[in-house]
């Protein structure tokens, strides 16, 4: 089995584990103000993580996103689902996003699960 393909610039990021995926962390204000704004899909392979964060834009990307919201405790809070490039969209109880290609985010477990 050929492992996904991953754009280079999310291929130096630290990672964290959230819900048993190895996620990049988004760290820095490049990576942080990018996100996966202009890669292919399947070059995000599971996302992006962004840490103290609780709006994000989708200015720059070629495909939706399902964005989950998380506590501090890497809990989900909410999910929003399909969100069109060139929106912003805000949850301010989070504490961090979790950036994935749409229709992936329905695999998150809710908060208290």
């Amino acid at each position: 089995m050929t492992p996904e393909p991953i754009a280079a610039r999310l291929r130096s990021l630290p990672v964290e584990t959230i819900q048993g995926r190895k996620v990049p962390v988004a760290v820095g204000l490049r990576a942080r103000l990018l996100g996966l704004a202009g890669l292919r899909r399947e070059e995000v392979g599971v996302g992006l993580l962004i840490p103290r964060c609780s709006s994000v834009h989708t200015c720059g990307m070629r495909f939706a996103l399902d964005l989950v919201f998380l506590d501090a405790g890497r809990r989900v809070l909410a999910v929003r689902c399909g969100v069109s490039p060139f929106r912003v969209v805000s949850f301010r109880a989070a504490d961090a996003v979790l950036e994935v290609p749409a229709g992936q985010g329905g695999e998150f477990h809710w908060r208290g699960d």
